[in-house]
């Protein structure tokens, strides 16, 4: 994502498991990549789209090859690569089940690790954190890149990105049950996702990135002790490169981008994409009108207090922290967070395709896709394989999960 402008373009990556008709995990990404490639590989294109494997067999990533401009048709090139693989699901008798974690998956038990191409990476960190818990084998997300061109462009967009990952969980949380049963959290994924590397805390930090204002900083406060307390583990140094670094939003020095990876996979590309593009059009607009975040910089654990809360809780958490508020650049002393996401959403709608604003109302509305999982299941009284069905069905369709 080299010499890009300061936002002006994204590069978005999906995760979605491999299931079959009765959604038993199928570790057979593999077999899949290598149908299309003709030979074993890590990634293949299918048009505009990019497919890879993960740490785990039985996830495939989607993302778009190459960033692409806000308003390009990337909604629709995700779509059609989800379509394209249908025939070759079909013949291996799989199907792609989204959100972010599977309700049934024992990952104890059926967790079975990418053994091709980079493995060495996979082993070493199995080897130190155990990849077989629901924070490593059972979590799938969407990442969103953003781009920066220099110094200045790092230190605003790195800063500003920091300000609205706490709001993130609220709106796109979807994993609310584990192992058969709901968890009592929105955001279960997240919540593993934060404390999965427990055993060396600078990896992960306070999850919300420290304030830093250049990329020598970021080296010389983040990376640098974070390779030095991994060391006695990896003597070899296979893992101490930037990519080991598991806070919310990372910098990718060599792309000069910064990821986001906080959000749940949704049930269908519009849902994702609409989420996608309205963070990029509230940072944008957040950049646009003050550099107060700049000059009055919020700390890390402020915000991770927001963060915890809304892992639990989602939309219906409420601040009362009026130098947070201030900070979104909210007008009132004390809101839930889907009135965070109600004003923020109306303020950049211009920026939005109508497809786009309706996904987004329709998650206002009824609830993230966790709060309408769980509706249908205590009263609806569907059950949770057939709930599970019907997302599955919406990745197909490209509709978003509704309770009404």
């Amino acid at each position: 994502m080299s010499n890009y402008p300061l936002l002006s373009v994204l590069g978005l990556e999906i995760e979605y498991m491999l299931v079959d008709k009765h959604l038993r995990i199928q570790p057979k990404s593999d077999v899949i990549l290598k149908a299309l490639a003709g030979k074993q590989v890590n990634e293949v294109s299918l048009g505009e789209i990019a497919i890879s494997n993960e740490l785990v067999m039985h996830v495939l990533e989607l993302k778009n090859k190459g960033p692409k401009p806000p308003h390009a048709p990337v909604a629709a090139q995700f779509q059609q690569a989800i379509m394209d693989l249908q025939a070759l699901l079909t013949q291996y008798e799989l199907i792609l089940l989204p959100t972010g974690a599977h309700p049934f998956m024992d990952p104890h038990k059926e967790t079975v690790r990418w053994p091709h191409g980079s493995n060495a990476i996979y082993k070493q960190f199995d080897s130190i954190f155990n990849c077989q818990g629901h924070g490593w084998a059972n979590l799938q997300s969407m990442h969103v890149n953003l781009p920066y061109a220099n110094t200045e462009e790092f230190c605003q967009l790195h800063n500003i990105i920091r300000l609205i990952l706490p709001l993130l969980p609220a709106l796109a949380a979807s994993s609310p049950i584990l192992d058969g049963k709901p968890t009592g959290m929105l955001d279960s994924r997240l919540y593993f996702y934060a404390n999965n590397q427990q055993k060396i805390p600078s990896i992960s930090g306070d999850v919300i990135p420290e304030f830093v204002r250049t990329e020598e900083e970021y080296h010389a406060t983040i990376l640098k002790p974070m390779y030095q307390d991994i060391s006695p583990f990896d003597p070899e140094g296979i893992l101490q490169y930037e990519w080991l670094n598991s806070r919310a939003a990372i910098p990718k020095f060599e792309q000069k981008a910064i990821e986001i990876r906080l959000l749940d996979s949704q049930e269908c590309v519009n849902a994702d994409i609409a989420i996608a593009r309205a963070i990029h059009a509230i940072l944008k607009s957040w950049l646009s009108s003050s550099h107060y975040f700049l000059d009055k910089p919020c700390e890390s654990k402020r915000l991770r207090a927001v963060l915890d809360k809304a892992i639990y809780l989602g939309l219906s958490v409420v601040v009362d922290d009026s130098e947070l508020l201030r900070q979104w650049q909210m007008p009132r002393r004390e809101m839930s967070l889907r009135d965070v996401w109600s004003q923020l959403i109306e303020r950049v709608s211009p920026e939005l395709d109508h497809p786009l604003q309706q996904a987004l109302e329709h998650i206002l509305s009824q609830g993230n896709l966790s709060d309408r999982i769980l509706y249908a299941l205590n009263q609806q009284r569907q059950s949770i394989h057939g709930i599970y069905q019907q997302l599955a069905d919406c990745l197909l369709s490209n509709q978003l999960f509704s309770i009404r």
